[in-house]
């Protein structure tokens, strides 16, 4: 391992602590790059995560990928969790915490505002930085392709009916242009390249040479996209620190709670490791830009729904880092049972 990727929790909490001193310092390059957004995906981020998303891609074998159905079990898990799990879990969450356990501390109004974002959370499960994770943890690439195309197209269908059905209203308006701008930035694209490189490089042996010397690259991108992230919102962090920090709290017992019982299925399952780490970190991981979108059109740009996706945003870099650390150990207990 490099050493960026050996400490790679201390670059990125230095990234976060980098980002909030960057919102505070220069207000005006942190809205520069905020103004860089189409669609409610911002472009900086969109290119620092493609850059990420790539070293994968190189990975992605086209012949495999009629093999990969052979082995139904990790894309069952992914799609059970991820659309008759998640959504209601993060929904339960949501309503104990704000309505039950801070209630004295939280204005009934504001509290329904983030049990609406929490929602729009747990039914937007990751398109783009599983492909990081799944790289962390030496995931199968083809397989990783499969479940992220997969869990994309039930989301076209599913995404809409699941948060009307939650939030109890019938005029969602799914913002296509965010979820087909973030498939083709983060997927698509990132794909075609990589299949062309595949081509270029020829050997098995040129292949996983060139992505040992690309996935650096992977590693100070991930880094970036968190100083960018934290900066963005280091206004909202210092300004309101004990609201986010409520917020994050059923964020972090979901994502904790939904990668334990996908990666004890695919455990038990005998799911191989190389698909059931990424399996697992898919239905933890969220789609924050489709998130971010739709509580704003339904909600306002500051409304409290708009504050719990951000702080989504926040939290997820951190805890995913943590489940790639646990995937990664626990990697042997998988391959004594002989998957």
């Amino acid at each position: 391992m490099s050493i960026f990727e050996r400490y790679l929790t201390l670059w990125v909490a230095l990234a976060m602590a980098a980002g909030i001193a960057l919102g505070t310092i220069a207000p005006g390059l942190v809205s520069l790059v905020a103004a860089a957004e189409v669609a409610s995906v911002n472009l900086v981020v969109a290119a620092l995560i493609w850059a990420m998303v790539y070293p994968m891609m190189v990975g992605v074998d086209p012949s495999s990928l009629r093999g990969v159905l052979k082995q139904p079990k990790g894309l069952a898990i992914t799609l059970t969790v991820n659309w008759l799990i998640k959504p209601f879990t993060m929904a339960a969450l949501g309503v104990l915490f704000f309505e039950v356990v801070f209630a004295g501390l939280i204005a009934p109004a504001d509290a329904q505002q983030y049990i609406a974002g929490l929602i729009l959370l747990g039914a937007a499960p990751c398109t783009a930085m599983v492909f990081v994770w799944s790289q962390l943890t030496r995931g199968d690439e083809s397989y990783t392709l499969l479940q992220v195309s997969v869990n994309d197209v039930v989301m076209v269908f599913a995404f809409a009916p699941v948060v009307a059905f939650l939030l109890g209203v019938t005029d969602i308006v799914v913002p296509w242009e965010t979820l087909v701008l973030s498939v083709v930035l983060f997927v698509a694209l990132p794909l075609a390249a990589g299949l062309v490189t595949r081509a270029r490089l020829g050997s098995a042996e040129r292949i996983e040479a060139f992505q040992s010397r690309v996935k650096p690259g992977s590693v100070i991108g991930l880094i970036a996209t968190v100083v960018i992230l934290f900066g963005l919102q280091g206004e909202v962090i210092l300004d309101r620190p004990l609201v986010i920090a409520l917020i994050a709290v059923p964020i972090l017992l979901q994502s904790y709670g939904i990668f334990a019982l996908a990666y004890a299925a695919a455990y038990a399952l005998k799911v191989p490791h190389r698909i059931a780490a990424p399996c697992a970190l898919i239905g933890t991981s969220n789609f924050f830009e489709l998130a971010v979108a739709v509580a704003i059109s339904l909600f306002g740009l500051n409304s409290g729904a708009a504050l719990a996706t951000v702080v989504g945003v926040l939290v997820e870099v951190p805890v995913m880092l943590s489940l790639v650390a646990f995937a990664n150990r626990t990697r042997g207990r998988f391959a004594a049972r002989g998957v």
